[in-house]
């Protein structure tokens, strides 16, 4: 059997060909390039396998959605961050099944199956919304899980406020300028806020006869308070900043029923229930993994939680392979937080074991560096460790740390440039406008050819307004 290259083929006696590499990685999130740069750093042969080449810094999708920055300032691809490694390989495929005994992986690429040999595997393919058990919620709500998540509902969004600028239906106007977020996480408060703070900063400005009064943002929870992971002071204090920005915060509700125009929700300790109507709905209730965690599952023999987690073991490696690792979305250890900073973490561990410069078996000791969350302009919440901060403080070091993640100097100059344009000043510069013949339609910047197969027409010229 004769190696061909580092992450070339193995030319067996038969004839046939069979690609090879040190380490598979799965996946293009944090933890996937966490590990994907540790290794390229040391030399190591890999090769990275992901449904998309970009990597999403998903924690400010709601700022593409709301027209802060555009996608491609969160998204820079992956070939580009690791180009400068000889030894890395990056691959668009679809991870369909794996062989742990023979230690190969099956990906799906351009219709074709494809198998790649590997001496370790690193699974970081993360996780997708979650509907608990209601799926056809998705036909009818707005998620915010990737970049193309976040063009729809920017879409949607502008679409609302054009109809309801023309309209001369009262009830319809109202209902188009009534928006819903179900899931008061970090995620969910963000997105309200920004939603209230763009009626009021841009519409009201750019569009006559709208005004923030006249834009309804409900924020709906299950729990009794906002950003329950937080919990105590920061939790309040997050509310009342929501409410005194206009928001309706709606605790220990549970969502019952969703259509295209509203929702039933039900008061889980009366259970009173009653309708609340919107044109845009938007769910960030919760996550599951996705379907690569239950092919890991069934051919390792890991258990999985009720999300779909893989409950991996200490040093995160998946059931009874020493040869598997998993990190980040997709994983349950130790009740850690479904956030990038664990899953960079977890990356770089398995990349030292891998590397040996981790014995085998270390458990994984995460270092939590703390929590944040924006509310709205200049006004957020930070919690690291037992010290606790809020308001103008918080929100500088929130736009600190992110620019810190942001991966490329141009991604971070460029999103300086954003916010200095939407948080100082009254400009969202990733909204343009379009119209086509016979229906004016609302595209985002980069949409392409602005097509949308649930709101928009075609659009033949795209233009800013």
């Amino acid at each position: 059997m004769e190696l061909v290259a580092d992450t070339g083929a193995i030319t067996t006696g038969a004839g046939a060909v069979r690609d090879e590499t040190d380490v598979v990685i799965v996946g293009s999130g944090f933890g996937a390039l966490a590990a994907a740069k540790k290794l390229a750093k040391a030399g190591k042969p890999f090769v990275l396998i992901s449904e998309t080449t970009e990597h999403l810094f998903q924690p400010l999708l709601y700022q593409v959605a709301t027209g802060v920055i555009a996608a491609g300032e969160i998204a820079p691809s992956v070939r580009a961050i690791l180009a400068k490694y000889p030894k890395a390989d990056v691959r668009l495929g679809r991870a369909v099944d794996v062989r742990p005994e023979a230690g190969e992986l099956v990906y799906e690429a351009d219709g074709n199956l494809h198998t790649i040999g590997y001496r370790s595997l690193i699974a970081a393919t993360g996780a997708r919304q979650a509907y608990f058990g209601r799926d056809e919620f998705e036909d009818v709500t707005y998620a915010l899980k990737t970049v193309a998540d976040a063009e729809r509902l920017r879409r949607q969004i502008v679409r609302c406020f054009e109809e309801a600028h023309t309209t001369t239906d009262p009830e319809l106007r109202r209902n188009l300028l009534s928006f819903m977020v179900v899931g008061a996480g970090a995620t969910g408060v963000e997105l309200a806020g920004q939603i209230k703070e763009l009626a009021g900063r841009y519409f009201a400005q750019a569009i006559r006869g709208v005004t923030a009064d006249d834009v309804t943002v409900t924020l709906v929870e299950g729990a009794g308070d906002v950003l329950p992971v937080y919990g105590g002071k920061l939790s309040t204090y997050t509310r009342a900043s929501l409410e005194k920005s206009g928001i309706e915060v709606v605790l220990g509700t549970m969502v019952t029923d969703i259509d295209e125009h509203g929702a039933m929700v039900k008061d889980a300790a009366t259970g009173t229930e009653k309708r609340l109507t919107a044109e845009t709905i938007i769910w960030s209730a919760g996550v599951q993994a996705n379907d690569f965690a239950k092919v890991l599952a069934a051919r390792t023999d890991c258990e999985t939680d009720r999300a779909g987690r893989l409950l991996v073991n200490g040093d995160l490696t998946v059931g009874n392979r020493a040869d598997i690792y998993a990190v980040g979305d997709m994983t349950s250890l130790n009740k850690l937080p479904g956030q990038s900073p664990v899953a960079m973490q977890g990356g770089r561990h398995v990349a030292r074991t891998i590397l040996g410069k981790t014995a085998p078996g270390t458990p994984f000791a995460f270092r939590d560096k703390g929590s944040m969350a924006i509310i709205n302009r200049f006004n957020a919440v930070t919690k690291v460790k037992k010290i606790e901060l809020t308001g103008v403080i918080a929100w500088l070091l929130w736009l600190a740390v992110h620019l810190v993640y942001l991966v490329g100097f141009r991604n971070r100059y460029v999103a300086v440039m954003s916010w200095c344009g939407s948080f100082l000043g009254h400009r969202r510069p990733h909204f343009h406008y379009a119209q086509a013949p016979g229906r004016p339609v609302a595209v985002g910047a980069g949409d392409g050819d602005g097509r949308d197969a649930d709101t928009l027409a075609p659009v033949a010229d795209e233009q800013a307004a």
